[in-house]
């Protein structure tokens, strides 16, 4: 098995003993992206600005392995208050173009660095 390891300045450097992302046989599974600034290291304060932060991170993963949104067939997403669904869903309609793809959501109790929102996705070329 061949494996692609997923190392970009487009997105946070991974904060622990893991890789931004792995590759196989064209199936990308991106690590979970909290709304950290790449260029700053810090997260965003507010739940909107941590939202629209992942959403730039999860495109800029994309973008160093020659994938778009459409390439994305599955998200995961977690949450610290299950109240803030709603603007996530308004997002992943901005975000995404119909069909969209599969998805989860849950409430967890905490998320790395106090994170309010954290998303991960599998991508195919």
């Amino acid at each position: 098995m061949s494996k692609i390891i997923v190392n970009t300045d487009n997105a946070p450097a991974a904060v622990g003993t893991y890789s931004q992302g792995v590759g196989v046989n064209g199936t990308f599974y991106f690590s979970g992206q909290i709304g950290i600034d790449p260029s700053s290291q810090e997260l965003h304060p507010s739940f909107s600005a941590q939202l629209s932060q992942i959403m730039k991170n999860i495109d800029g993963l994309l973008l160093s392995q020659n994938l778009n949104r459409e390439n994305i067939v599955k998200t995961s997403i977690f949450l610290t208050d299950l109240n803030n669904f709603a603007e996530v869903n308004q997002a992943y309609i901005e975000y995404f173009k119909a069909p969209y793809p599969a998805r989860s959501t849950v409430e967890v109790s905490k998320l790395p660095k106090g994170s309010l929102v954290e998303i991960e996705v599998i991508a195919v070329k």
